[in-house]
């Protein structure tokens, strides 16, 4: 089972830590009913109201990434701790974390250029994968 780190100025719930060991199983994005559902359907007792503020308090930590997916959900996953960003097939789901040293670039300068400091940003880029598209990916 993994373990993972207590959300600062909170202690790790039983409740906490199963949702977390959920998101570690998983390479997909997954909306707090879809993680509620997989909790209850392995024996978990926990309500969707605990879901969602468990949640919450991953997302604060810093130990969960959350997107909202454009159809009003927001959709969570434990992501790598380094920054990324994010490519996200609008089909099926499937994410792939990506560098993007391009993109930081330009949002230093568009920040400096107006002024601003100490600046964080987030980008997701939705689309269909090939498997979605039935075209390989060297196909290109």
């Amino acid at each position: 089972m993994t373990r993972t780190k207590p959300v600062t100025g909170q202690r790790t719930t039983r409740q906490r830590s199963a949702i977390a060991d959920l998101l570690t199983q998983t390479d997909d994005f997954l909306s707090a009913q879809q993680l509620h559902d997989l909790l209850v359907a392995r024996g978990d007792s926990i309500g969707l109201t605990t879901v969602y503020r468990n949640l919450q308090a991953l997302v604060d930590a810093g130990q969960v990434d959350a997107i909202w997916d454009g159809s009003g959900e927001t959709r969570y996953r434990h992501c790598s701790d380094d920054h990324h960003h994010h490519l996200v097939c609008r089909a099926c789901g499937t994410t792939v974390e990506v560098q993007a040293e391009p993109v930081e670039r330009w949002a230093a300068s568009i920040a400096e250029s107006h002024g601003f400091h100490d600046i964080s940003h987030t980008v997701e880029i939705f689309g269909i994968c090939s498997p979605c598209t039935g075209e390989r990916a060297d196909d290109d």
